[in-house]
């Protein structure tokens, strides 16, 4: 009967926001600071919880251990097994998800306002006190061996490891998230518990709360989640100089279609330029079928079913990105087609293109509020990239004001055709490496 409230309700909170959305920022007791959009029209709240430094807190020849360490804070913690874990969670109807990645390690959580000082304590349980049993840490880190296999047999994975490695060879960001057959197979339960010490800080957190919440009983909520967690001793990375040579980089693999990766250095999240380079994205390879990318080379060739394009800002590099997949037989006019369109959208776009790339991004952007858990996760996104409380009111303003002179200005600051650099996994017919 429960499981069946939850599921309504959850169905009720995916329901288009009808309101503005009015942030508050709330710091707790013990000086925790979180943001809230308060909404008591059902008994109902989701929290976003990511902690900067992921991945990249790997220690050397351990690559893998804070995805490990992640996958295993629902294996049980203090004096219950993972069976008794996971049948507390499931009595509370709550929801919990954990989720390790570059730059954070990320917690999400859903719970019942009548069940929520119960879940909340179920879930400080799993932050704070993880049991890290040896069984469930052999089990976990089997499973993880398992997608680590997966991934050098898998042609997408293959090329973002191939571009990272290129991109990155003297940081962590040339780590696979996942860790190596070799990394994973070597990590122990000590550094299970080392990597939950270094990624778990209580200085490092920033939360997004949505729901059937006050300001007072998220702040107690804050404390109970996070008082126990100790402050950061492990240092975060330094900057990620970007090494990736122009040119193309062929990694062989007998599959019928290449994947085509490609890109190079970009901006910044919070270089004033941002939206103008957000915007020439979308008409370049963000807007589906409306991109030149779309249109010039599945459109009007037939070279691939999909291709598109993303700006990549993480904290410590940042990079301007594209993929496709094409037969072997058309990989290498693919290429020719991409780099063409590079360098023509490098000389800027035309007024209707800006218009209705303008049009399209403004009117979509009330959509992405619909549902507690997705806005959760935006307040935490906008108090990780320091956007402000005012971000969602004064977004699209800053969408509408960008003209198309900045459009050409940017466009020659951030597509540097000379830059391009391909990786190619596959077996493209007369597609010559330059790498």
């Amino acid at each position: 009967m429960i499981r069946f409230a939850l599921a309504a309700f959850f169905a009720l909170a995916t329901l288009p926001a009808q309101a503005a959305v009015d942030i508050q920022e709330v710091t707790s007791p013990g000086g925790i600071t979180a943001w809230l959009v308060e909404d008591h029209s059902i008994p109902f709240a989701a929290l976003e919880i990511r902690f900067q430094g992921g991945s990249v807190l790997d220690p050397e020849g351990k690559e893998g251990v804070v995805n490990l360490m992640m996958g295993l804070l629902e294996e049980g913690a203090a004096n219950m097994d993972a069976q008794a874990f996971a049948l507390a969670r499931e009595e509370l109807a709550a929801s919990f998800g954990f989720d390790a990645s570059d730059d954070t390690v990320s917690i999400s959580a859903r719970f019942l306002t009548e069940n929520r000082d119960a879940a909340v304590e179920l879930l400080r349980k799993a932050l704070v006190e993880p049991s890290f049993d040896q069984v469930a840490v052999d089990r976990v880190r089997d499973q993880v061996l398992s997608i680590v296999a997966g991934n050098q047999t898998d042609p997408d994975t293959m090329a973002q490891q191939a571009f990272a490695e290129r991109a990155y060879p003297d940081h962590p960001y040339s780590a696979p998230n996942d860790g190596t057959l070799d990394s994973v197979r070597g990590l122990t339960r000590d550094d299970v518990v080392a990597a939950h010490r270094a990624a778990l800080v209580r200085d490092r957190v920033h939360v997004g709360a949505v729901g059937d919440i006050t300001p007072e009983a998220l702040g107690e909520i804050l404390d109970t989640l996070f008082s126990d967690l100790p402050v950061s001793e492990t240092p975060l990375p330094g900057r990620a100089d970007y090494s990736a040579e122009p040119g193309v980089t062929v990694v062989d693999f007998d599959t019928p279609q290449s994947v085509i990766l490609f890109g190079h250095e970009g901006i910044t999240r919070d270089d004033p330029d941002f939206f103008a380079a957000y915007i020439l994205n979308e008409i370049f390879g963000g807007g589906g079928f409306n991109s030149r990318l779309m249109d010039e080379v599945r459109v009007k060739r037939g070279l691939t079913y999909g291709v598109g394009t993303w700006l990549q800002p993480m904290d410590y590099g940042e990079l301007v990105m594209g993929q496709a997949s094409s037969a072997n037989s058309s990989a290498a006019e693919t290429v020719q087609v991409i780099r063409d369109e590079w360098a023509r959208v490098a000389e800027g776009v035309t007024e209707e293109e800006l218009q209705a790339a303008k049009t399209y991004l403004t009117g979509a952007y009330p959509l992405r509020f619909d549902g507690n858990a997705r806005i959760a996760g935006i307040l935490v996104g906008m108090q990780m990239d320091d956007l402000g409380l005012d971000y969602i009111e004064t977004r699209n303003d800053k969408v509408n004001a960008v003209t198309l002179d900045d459009i050409r200005r940017v466009a020659e600051r951030v597509y540097r055709p000379e830059d391009l650099s391909f990786v190619v996994v596959g077996q493209p017919e007369g597609l010559e490496a330059t790498n």
